[in-house]
């Protein structure tokens, strides 16, 4: 029986299975990293163990601190979630030797499937289709192999998933690099840079199938899920059942999976996912591409159609129950679609941003599921994924599913880091992904818009709005002339002046106090009387004549964000008086978000062509490739390997063919 449970994990995960286990009467240990001391699952926990140190590999891979910290908190169960060791082998075999639960499958079954070479030739031999694959351990492998491939193909990480260690290949000329950032990425997530090479489908699905199995020998699967969508191989959306899928298929695939399930005497939770695409005849087939041997990010999609508890199973099962299902009792009951809300930027390409989240608050109406890491006031760093919450909405329908999700998450509050929640939103109530048009091709292919574009008349009420509770805010912070009325004046003077800018827009307000307490107003639109009903506490209620306007404002330094019916709008409040400006260098490349320089591959005087890779910086565990965007010389380079840097930070001059110098 399991008493006391060590999430080895962090953020959403970490409260999820908490969430469960504090259900089933377990009391909940956290581990945590210099960094998340303040973050909700910490606090959330019974107990929480500090792990010293600030990046994965001082803290979440640190095999022998998470046993330790186990061993001091009088823990008997260890539960990985997902990512970090959850696959690792070695880490599920010393949380056995070290006399406590693992909760997940067997050390031998991790150690199959964790090397997906391996694992696709166990699968092969149990029937399931797979795809050619060809490991790469050295630059030989990759010089030897490159010119007998049929491009494009795919580098993938042996270890893990994520979208981490993973490159789609075009040429031999790019292999090389391909795999040695890779090999990199895969080392700096999993603690192992070993990656293969397989063919590349690019008009395809990525459908996975639920599996659970007790260690009674029993086996069931909870159908399917589509994840096709996503960026930078990491997916965004997901859903279930699968829109591409029909019983025929669906039946094949699910037979699939619980036959490979049984070959690997599989226990507990874990997903066999394939690739799903059309053959010569137009006829869907499918591969086989791996089994994850943990629980997935998108496992709340399942228990929404299914009902069941994914971690409350993987408990039992642990505790040596059986399934408290069989297969015939699985039915799927409607459709929910689960997006991943990240800090990051679609319109610079989806990097990842960084910040402090300022106001964090889930909708109320529609009713959706938040599975979250982040309250208001956290902060979101460099060192870990960029994902804040996943929002699932269930429904009868899909289309009801997608449109119920797509209003909750414009309902759904968060400031002060920019996030891909309006793109979520256009992607959710576009024609594409509402005909089921959902492949591994969609972010590049459908043309969805990365942000929202709000009205001039949106940017004017916004705009007022803040500019009313600045002046309270300014009034309520003053230390002289207090006890004298608002908009009391001895003479008649010049309206006040507000300029706000969002993007390329900028909106002035011009503003004078009456006596009445309420304002005169010009500027962007018609000059009116704004009579104030009520302000304080982040609200501003107002009525304008032909409109009231209510809404929720909250500021931080320059920053103003405006919630409210129709109104959903980030302003940048201008300085009144001109501010020193930022060193602007011709033909110089910045760093696009923060992060730490891995590589520089050019020194001063190195001549160029356009597409060139210059330096390569790292963000929460991806790499971004920083490349020449025209031929030319390098005038500078003011970084090195290592070095942090902020965004727009310059990094490397080129000056163009015939220029004088930087």
């Amino acid at each position: 029986t399991i008493r006391r449970l060590l999430i080895a994990n962090r953020g959403e995960i970490a409260r999820r299975i908490a969430r469960t286990a504090s259900a089933m009467g377990i009391q909940t240990v956290a581990v945590y990293s210099d960094g998340d001391a303040q973050a909700p699952f910490v606090g959330e926990a019974d107990v929480a163990v500090p792990l010293r140190g600030r990046s994965a590999r001082e803290t979440y891979l640190a095999v022998d601190k998470i046993i330790e910290a186990a061993r001091g908190a009088g823990a008997d169960a260890i539960h990985p979630g997902y990512g970090f060791l959850s696959e690792n082998a070695a880490f599920a075999q010393a949380v056995v030797d070290a006399g406590m639960t693992w909760v997940g499958p067997p050390p031998r079954v991790i150690e199959a499937m964790g090397d997906k070479l391996r694992a696709k030739r166990l699968m092969a031999d149990a029937g399931v289709p797979v795809l050619d694959s060809h490991e790469v351990a050295s630059a030989k492998d990759v010089e030897a192999i490159a010119p007998t491939l049929i491009y494009p193909m795919l580098v993938k990480a042996s270890a893990g998933g994520g979208g981490k260690g993973m490159r789609v290949v075009d040429s031999a000329a790019d292999l090389a690099g391909a795999v040695e950032a890779a090999g990199r990425e895969a080392e700096a997530a999993f603690g192992d840079g070993t990656v293969f090479l397989e063919r590349y489908l690019a008009e395809s699905r990525h459908v996975e199938v639920q599996i659970l199995g007790d260690s009674h020998g029993d086996v069931v699967h909870c159908f399917e899920r589509e994840c096709s969508i996503q960026r930078r191989h990491q997916k965004i959306v997901e859903e279930c059942p699968s829109p591409a899928l029909d019983e025929s298929l669906r039946e094949r695939m699910t037979s699939a999976a619980t036959a490979a399930a049984r070959a690997i005497g599989y226990e507990n939770a874990g997903t066999v996912e394939f690739i799903v695409s059309e053959n010569a005849t137009g006829n869907p087939e499918f591969f086989f591409l791996e089994v994850n041997t943990r629980l997935q990010v998108e496992h709340p999609v399942t228990e929404a159609v299914t009902g069941l508890d994914l971690v409350r199973e993987q408990l039992l099962v642990a505790q040596g129950e059986p399934l408290t299902v069989r297969q015939d009792d699985l039915r799927i009951d409607g459709h929910a679609i689960e997006v991943r809300l990240y800090a990051e930027d679609p319109a610079q390409g989806f990097l990842p941003a960084t910040g402090t989240v300022r106001a964090w608050r889930e909708s109320v109406d529609p009713v959706v599921r938040y599975d979250s890491g982040i309250d208001t006031g956290s902060v979101v760093g460099l060192e870990f994924d960029p994902m804040l919450a996943k929002v699932v909405a269930h429904a009868p329908t899909r289309t009801e599913a997608a449109l119920r999700l797509a209003l909750a998450l414009e309902r759904t509050r968060v400031d002060g880091v920019v996030t891909n929640r309006d793109y979520l939103v256009a992607l959710l109530r576009s024609d594409e992904f509402l005909a089921g048009d959902t492949t591994t091709s969609f972010v590049d292919r459908v043309d969805v818009a990365r942000t929202r574009t709000a009205s001039r008349y949106e940017l004017a009420d916004a705009a007022l709005a803040a500019t009313i509770a600045g002046s309270y805010q300014r009034a309520a912070a003053a230390r002289v002339l207090t006890t004298f009325p608002r908009g009391w004046r001895n003479s008649v003077m010049p309206p006040e002046r507000v300029t706000f800018r969002r993007g390329e827009d900028e909106i002035e307000v011009a503003y004078r106090p009456t006596r009445d307490g309420g304002l005169d107003v010009s500027g962007e639109s018609p000059a009116r009387h704004v009579r104030i009903l009520a302000v304080g506490d982040g609200r501003v209620d107002v009525d304008v004549g032909d409109r009231r306007i209510a809404v929720d404002v909250a500021s931080h330094g320059r920053r103003w964000w405006v919630h409210g019916p129709g109104i959903d709008v980030e302003l940048e409040e201008l300085p009144r008086f001109p501010e020193p400006t930022v060193e602007v260098v011709e033909g110089g490349l910045v760093a696009p978000m923060p992060g730490k320089v891995l590589a520089v591959h050019v020194a001063a005087g190195d001549p160029v062509e356009a597409g060139q890779l210059l330096a390569v910086i790292e963000a929460m565990k991806m790499e971004h490739r920083v490349v020449a965007p025209h031929a030319g010389t390098v005038s500078e380079v003011r970084v090195a390997t290592g070095d942090q840097v902020a965004p727009g930070d310059l990094l490397v001059v080129v000056d163009e063919p015939g220029a004088t110098g930087g």
